[in-house]
């Protein structure tokens, strides 16, 4: 049996450092991983929407469930673009991305304050995955800032090239945070869309000077919810 988080895996190669929600010496709980084989990878468009990736993440999910498991997550943010419908199709939490706790983060801020959120591809994160996720960028302020054009750490994380090393990652991630604290001064949080970025979350938090939320510690957090410590 499922008795705690499931992570739905895309199917990659890429290294899986600790700090990376795939790989499990991540947590302080037990998760239990299952893999979405044969799917196309890249940004959800509406070409690959429906046949080539959401059935077989609809069904996996549908699958877990009947295993047992409590929750399900992915490796992927981008699969908020799926959030309602594979919430939808099963009866326990699902939740895709951390997209999921900018309502809660507009609730806790200073109304003047901007959320920033962290992406590799800002080109492709739009008002669809919002709208997604139950909130608009017309209502809450969010100000997106991505990697640069052909960085290595996209290299890496996206095409799958593998020599990059550790510091060369921090230099493009401290590059990401001191070039979005520059340009929106006023933000109040950090939302880490992109579950790569995940492993530098400290670093992030150190250079922005405010919170940083990421899909490593939502995870963790509704683990808590749905396996309660016993307190009497």
């Amino acid at each position: 049996m499922c008795s705690s988080d499931l992570i739905l895996m895309l199917d990659t190669r890429f290294p899986r450092i600790i700090g990376d929600i795939g790989n499990a010496n991540t947590f302080h709980t037990h998760v239990r991983y299952r893999t979405v084989r044969n799917i196309t990878k890249g940004p959800i468009t509406e070409k690959n929407i429906e046949k080539e990736l959401l059935f077989p993440f609809l069904e996996a999910a549908k699958s877990l469930e009947a295993e047992g498991c409590k929750a399900i997550t992915t490796s992927c943010s981008f699969l908020a673009g799926y959030q309602q419908r594979l919430a939808d199709a099963v009866h326990i939490p699902v939740f895709t991305s951390t997209l999921l706790l900018v309502p809660m983060l507009r609730a806790m801020l200073n109304r003047h304050s901007t959320i920033g959120i962290f992406t590799e591809n800002p080109q492709v994160l739009n008002e669809e995955y919002f709208l997604q996720a139950g909130w608009s960028s017309k209502d809450i302020p969010v100000a997106v800032t991505g990697m640069q054009a052909d960085s290595p750490f996209s290299n890496l994380f996206i095409g799958d090239h593998v020599e990059e090393d550790l510091g060369t990652l921090k230099e493009c991630v401290e590059e990401l945070t001191l070039r979005h604290m520059r340009e929106h001064p006023d933000t109040g949080a950090i939302v880490l869309e992109c579950t790569n970025l995940a492993p530098f979350t400290g670093l992030i938090q150190k250079l922005a000077g405010v919170p940083v939320f990421g899909l490593n510690q939502l995870l963790e957090y509704i683990e808590s919810c749905i396996n309660p410590p016993e307190y009497c």
